[in-house]
């Protein structure tokens, strides 16, 4: 792939050099970068115009900046609220202490046994320097001579039974400090925990109100997705910041704070030599941490932009196919996954040097503590349990250190994303919705007024869109603008709802500038039907009352809104088919209205309008998305409610607006001519141009009532044959011997592929990883060799620790003792530095292998999805977002089985394995017991990991339903604020919320227990590993070294080893992902373009022939589409294919690309069988050219080029681009044929795009080109030039036309109508007007003839 990428990529593309890698010069791969693209310095963009104008616009758009700190987050807060994170606050601080406490216990019990086993050995007079210990005597223990305590030689000697009530007196303590510990560490986290989300949700509460509040102009400039991740991703991060984190940075803060003054109090010399490896230490810790952040930051920025492109791909699915483009468009992706992989390799390295930082400190701390400690003891300025509890203050000391810096970053990470959102909160809008000031027109009788208006928006500060307009509209009239796109029609529309503020001149209502008027009582007087209609995720009812809000109705009971929204339905003819629905009106639309056709969301979006009886109605461009039928209907419907108010329509079809009033032809913003349609006409000026390009003339309003009454009926017959052949169809399916296998292999994905995975063992996706990852197999080895030689760690802490309390008990023989600690002292700087360059090493090599994996599952799960055929992508489950997510999730979920996780995971069990061994050799007694304990500890991490895992998941669902209901009111903005819904949806909001924190404490004040309850049960295990111990070194069968060795393995070992379950949470998620991953891998699609299998296609000629095709979509099995197709397309033909919306036209198009195959009957290329051929043989004949154009990132050139299957010149690309009637646009553009077309070619119109995708078909000399209503959504003006440029294209090729404007398929040779999934008409214009069928009915509903 590394060659193609040359040629796949952008030449200058800052993303790679010109070898298709990664350069280490390009942004993301720069060591300064922090963004994927280096950012522009900052220019005002309004300077260029005069001050007042700029003053205007500036206002709209400019945020200006917050400052916030670490008490912002908490300006929700009420008095009891602080009252309890005051509280919190305490109890973490004293949580905090009673870890440092734990070290003064430790320190005193240590002493007692040295002291009791130095005093045993110089009563028995037994010790010399080369005995460690001495035989147990039971004639010295039972001795009654032997006090309970003496001195000799200035040394404290204590009796068996003494020391026995000394320590289990101390023992106690750990008792004590366990309960105290589980008691403060459950309240503190809890009360963070609990009003981290209800101070978190308040948050939300006031970012979402203050967006709706924002004027229109704020939402130009954001990023369409900018909000939803505030609101998604950044209040979780303000949540994480402000609750149990903040907890832990108190409590370790506190930990390092007494551990100090523990130190200090008991000895200041060693405490300061000490505190020197714990500067040195938290120094280092902080930067290589900060550095780890900041690659993983630039990591996860190279798999978004990588994400971007593949999100790009799988939109344009069908593009995919239909060009062949898998390659390189993999090749595009693998560009990002390489940076991704930069940077995560970099982050692994960071990662070791974190841990082995972590463990140089803390062996470190051991080696001078011992090392010092003893020569102070020689000195006599410390006591033994003096040495013992200052290195322990020190050890805890550390481990807080490094304990803070991930939590602080959690911190910090709340505080910027709270900055941004209070940035948004303390905005002050410039047209403020929630004011209440402002006038409001006691008797409004509609009269509108522009007057002298100069217009800028302020997102195209260059581009002046009205230059002194001036328009009267007089109340109860009708008024239509029409003119190309860019007329300045819509801003109109903007104007009069005030989304925006013009920079001079007046906009009236009835003679009151509207900038004095309230904007919610405004907006309460206007009604807008948008092209687009946006509906909520409720039901039909709840959406038209929604247009109640703000009249007298909007608290009327449920049955008179009830009357009132049927008659709204009725009015707007939607109750047709609302009374077909099982629920009626009280049937759920599906989020934004996806469950309902383009016509009925139509229809409802006018009944919300109409149902608060609105004094003016503004429609904008209210049809031009429906087919001729639809498009009936729904006018008819406007044309009702227009009726008795002030209208405004914008169309682009002209033969919706032929009644109008009065009709305003518009240009670059200014008014050329205005009047009835017949005065225009009779002009023959612009209006005149624009109706002849649509070749439209009036037809009488009576044939199109008839027309309609018509349709009504025919819809009604139509729906009673659907079922009777419906039930035919499914009959005569079970015995027809034509039939093709139905596919069924798509439909594994999703919501089957979880049950395909659920089938495979551990060992098949063991061997399944194994394979993948085998060519770093070797390495992984070496990883686990250096993993083995971290996980030793304990088990030698455990030796060396053991030696140096036993020397202790050689004094006063103080030079053995000395020559001992010296020894040992040593051997803990090496451990520490052993560990270090092991973490680096294990860790290092598990991250460049698991990247290596991650990058070979990312791009091997996209090559493998591009490869499923169309109808796996038709299922709901395997949307665009979804696949996306799986892309980038489930790679990196892998690497819990992989990396870094793998690392830590190997050095867990090392751990356990070692110091169980070591322990049962040297004390299999106590190993036992304190190993019996073990399971306890490590249990109570696991279930609370477990726990929270099942808690995390059900927040992340719960938030999802709040996040989506806010993400819905946003991105539907301009509805919600013309509907005055704020309120509404505030409210909605809250009470979503509010359930979601009641849900919530339950979740949290078991997490809370659970975390309790582990912190405490360590102080119980040592208090039972102490008390037990000292069961046999009382009676001497275990020597202090068997005891030390014995305790720090097992009960420090599996304090250790419990990390592993913090793992639990990844490793169960690499499973699964694991097993999603294998599952897509064995997904064989049914026409699969990886196959070799089939005929190659041989001296194409271009005949196309159906015969009897019968199709039904495999995700609507129900619904049948053809019903026995029959048409024929010779060489060279241009044939159109006509009909309503759901006829089969786009379905035939997709069987001639061979995105599906038939039920029944055959598809056939110059009289064979196409499902016999080679799938990419046989579509590298054919070129499609759809109704949405799509381009991909990069320049003009590369999007050309996309369509080509052999490498092709320049002199290629002009030919084809003069061709599309695009080349001399792309000559005069600076860059030229290097011009970037932005993502999804967002930088260039939708007819220049059009155009552009004409080339691109072009460029493959296909034998036969399909369009697909490949003008359908354009203006009049790039009609024409695209038209022009579709006629050129299909000389000489069999050309196949979808099309709903029927003006742009007069030329065809043979016209199709398609009813009912057949062809019901066949020939040309001519002779399918004289027959006066179908078609003429279509061309009479589009007044296409006027004399039909």
């Amino acid at each position: 792939m590394g060659d193609a990428a040359e040629t796949s990529w952008d030449e200058k593309s800052s993303l790679s050099d010109s070898s298709g890698k990664p350069s280490a010069t390009t942004p993301l791969l720069s060591s300064a970068s922090s963004a994927i693209v280096d950012v522009p310095t900052h220019k005002d963009e309004f300077s260029n115009l005069a001050s007042e104008d700029a003053k205007i616009l500036r206002e709209q758009v400019v945020i200006p900046p917050v400052k916030t700190n670490l008490f912002s987050v908490f300006r929700y807060a009420t008095a009891s609220d602080r009252v309890l994170i005051g509280l919190a606050f305490v109890l973490a601080i004293m949580e905090g202490a009673v870890k440092a406490l734990m070290p003064l216990v430790f320190g005193a019990i240590t002493e007692t046994f040295t002291n009791y086993f130095r005093g045993f050995d110089m009563n028995n007079s037994t010790y010399d320097e080369h005995s460690h210990f001495s035989a147990y005597n039971s004639s010295i223990y039972n001795s009654t001579a032997y006090s309970s305590t003496d001195y000799f030689d200035g040394f404290e000697y204590i009796s068996p039974d003494d020391f026995q009530r000394r320590v289990n007196y101390l023992a106690l303590f750990f008792v004590y400090l366990g309960i105290a510990d589980f008691v403060l560490s459950y309240s503190a986290t809890f009360l963070f925990i609990d009003r981290g989300e209800v101070l978190s949700s308040r948050i939300k509460e006031n970012y979402l109100a203050a967006i709706l509040r924002q004027n229109i102009g704020y939402f130009d400039k954001l990023g369409s997705g900018e909000i939803t991740t505030r609101i998604s991703s950044d209040t979780i991060l303000i949540q994480e910041g402000m609750s149990e984190k903040l907890g832990y940075i108190t409590e370790n803060i506190s930990t390092l704070v007494t551990a100090f003054i523990v130190g200090f109090s008991f000895n200041y010399k060693l405490t300061l030599m000490m505190m020197s490896i714990a500067i040195f230490i938290g120094v280092a810790f902080i930067y290589t941490s900060g550095r780890m952040t900041r690659y993983f930051r630039l990591s996860l920025e190279g798999s978004s932009a990588g994400g971007s492109v593949a999100e790009e791909v799988l939109s344009s699915i069908r593009n995919v196919h239909a060009f062949q483009m898998q390659d390189r468009l993999a090749e595009k992706y693998s560009v990002y996954l390489d940076i991704s992989e930069h940077w995560a390799l970099r982050a692994g390295i960071a990662v070791g040097a974190v841990t082995g930082i972590m463990w140089l400190g803390v062996y470190s701390d051991d080696a001078l503590g011992f090392w010092q400690g003893a020569h102070l003891l020689a000195r006599n300025e410390i006591t033994v349990g003096q040495i013992i509890t200052v290195l322990a203050a020190m050890v805890e000391g550390t481990f807080a250190i490094t304990n803070i810096t991930p939590h602080i970053r959690s911190v910090t990470t709340g505080m910027a994303a709270a900055n941004k959102i209070f940035t948004t909160i303390d905005r002050v809008s410039a047209i403020d919705t929630y004011s209440t000031a402002g006038r409001k027109i006691e008797d409004l009788k509609g009269d509108i007024e522009l007057r002298h208006v100069r217009f800028i928006y302020p997102s195209r500060p260059a581009v002046t869109v009205l230059h002194d307009y001036s328009l009267k509209i007089p109340a109860g009239k009708t008024i239509a603008l029409v003119g190309a796109s860019g007329s300045g029609k819509s801003t109109i529309v903007g104007l009069l709802e005030r989304f925006y503020s013009p920079l001079a001149g007046q906009v009236l209502i009835d003679g009151v500038d509207i900038t004095d008027l309230n904007v919610k009582w405004l907006r309460q007087q206007i009604a807008l039907v948008s092209q687009e209609p946006t509906l909520f995720g409720c039901s039909i009812f709840e959406n038209v009352a929604h247009g109640l809000i703000g009249t007298k109705y909007e608290t009327a009971s449920l049955t008179e809104k009830r009357e009132l929204v049927t008659e709204a339905c009725k009015q707007a003819n939607a109750m047709v088919f609302i009374d077909t629905l099982p629920e009626g009106l009280f049937t759920n639309v599906g989020e934004r209205g996806f469950l309902l056709s383009g016509g009925q969301k139509q229809r409802i979006a006018i009944a919300r309008a109409i149902v608060g009886n609105p004094r003016i109605l503004l429609l904008d461009e209210a049809t031009s998305a429906l087919d001729t039928k639809s498009e009936g209907v729904v006018q008819d419907a406007l044309d009702r409610a227009s009726k008795n108010r002030t209208t405004v329509v914008i169309a682009h079809r002209l033969s919706t607006i032929k009644d109008a009033d009065n009709i305003v032809v518009m240009r670059r913003g200014e008014i050329m001519e205005q009047g009835t349609h017949d005065e225009l006409i009779a002009k023959q000026g612009d209006y005149y141009g624009l109706v002849k390009a649509q070749t439209i003339e009036a037809a009488e309003e009576e044939a199109r009532a008839d027309r309609e009454r018509a349709y009504v009926e025919d819809n009604v017959e139509m729906a009673l044959e659907e079922k009777v052949i419906a039930m035919n169809d499914l009959s005569q399916v079970k015995t027809a011997n034509t039939l093709a296998p139905i596919n069924t292999s798509a439909s594994v994905f999703a919501g089957e592929i979880e049950e395909q995975a659920r089938k495979y063992t551990a060992w098949e996706l063991v061997k399944f990883i194994l394979t993948l990852s085998q060519e770093e197999n070797r390495l992984n080895l070496i990883g686990t060799f250096f993993s083995t030689i971290q996980g030793l760690g304990y088990p030698s802490l455990g030796l060396f620790y053991g030696r140096c309390v036993q020397a202790f008990q050689a004094i006063p023989d103080y030079d053995y003792m000395l020559r001992e600690i010296n020894v040992f002292a040593g051997l803990f700087f090496m451990l520490a530095s052993v560990e270090l360059i092991a973490s680096i090493c294990a860790l290092g090599i598990f991250a460049y292998a698991g990247q290596k994996l991650v990058r070979r599952i990312r791009i091997g799960t996209f090559m493998q999805i591009m490869r499923q055929d169309i109808a796996f992508f038709d299922r709901d489950e395997n949307s665009i977002g979804a696949l996306t997510s799986t892309l980038s999730r489930d790679a990196q979920a892998v690497e819990g089985l992989s990396g870094a996780t793998f690392g830590q995971i190997m050095n867990s069990v090392m751990i356990v394995i070692s110091s169980i061994i070591l322990s049962l050799i040297v004390a299999w007694q106590l190993a036992l017991v304190c190993g019996a304990c073990v399971p306890i500890l490590i249990g109570a991490g696991f279930y609370r990991f477990y726990v929270l895992t099942l808690f995390q998941e059900q927040a992340k669902q719960s938030h999802q339903v709040s996040a989506t209901y806010a993400c819905e009111a946003t991105s539907a903005i301009r509805t919600v604020v013309s509907l005055t819904r704020e309120n509404d949806v505030i409210d909605h909001y809250h009470s979503t919320l509010d359930g979601q924190i009641r849900k919530s404490r339950k979740q949290s004040n078991a997490s809370a227990f659970l975390y309790g309850l582990a912190q405490g049960m360590i102080y119980l295990i040592m208090a039972l590993a102490f008390w037990f111990g000292s069961q046999f070194l009382k009676t001497r069968e275990y020597s202090l070294f068997q005891f030390y060795v014995t305790f720090m393995s097992v009960v420090y070992g599996g304090q250790a080893a419990g990390i592993i379950f913090s793992f639990a949470p990844d490793m169960g998620k690499a499973y699964q992902a694991t097993a999603n991953v294998k599952a897509l891998y064995d997904l064989q699609p049914q026409i699969d373009v990886w196959s070799k299998e089939g005929e190659i296609p041989q001296d194409v000629e271009g005949n196309v022939e159906f015969r009897d095709v019968h199709f039904r979509y495999p995700t609507r099995m129900q619904v049948p589409v053809l019903r026995g197709l029959n048409l024929t397309i010779k060489k060279g033909q241009y044939v159109a294919l006509v009909g309503a919306s759901g006829c089969g036209k786009s379905t035939t198009i997709g069987l001639i690309e061979s995105f599906y195959r038939p039920l029944a009957g055959q598809v056939l290329l110059d009289g064979q069988d196409i499902s016999k051929f080679n799938v990419n043989a046989y579509r590298s004949h054919i070129a499609l050219v759809q109704q949405e154009p799509i381009l991909y990132s990069g320049s003009i050139r590369e999007n050309i080029q996309l369509g080509a299957l052999e490498p092709v010149t320049d002199e290629q690309i002009v030919a084809v681009c003069k061709q599309a009637n695009i080349h001399d646009f792309i000559m005069s553009l600076p860059d030229g044929y290097d011009t970037l077309c932005g993502s999804k070619g967002t930088l260039l119109s939708g007819g220049q795009k059009q155009r552009v995708a004409i080339a691109r078909a072009l460029i493959r000399d296909p034998k036969i080109l399909l369009l697909d209503e490949a003008t359908s959504a354009l203006d009049n003006e790039s009609e024409k030039v695209v038209q022009a440029a579709l006629d050129a294209a299909a000389k000489g090729r069999t050309t196949i036309a979808v099309a709903h404007r029927l003006s742009s398929i007069q030329k065809a040779d043979t016209i199709y109508v398609f009813e009912g999934g057949v062809v019901v008409e066949a020939g040309n214009h001519n002779e399918l007007m004289a027959i006066k069928g179908r078609y003429y009915e279509l061309v009479k509903l589009q007044a296409l003839e006027k004399n039909a």
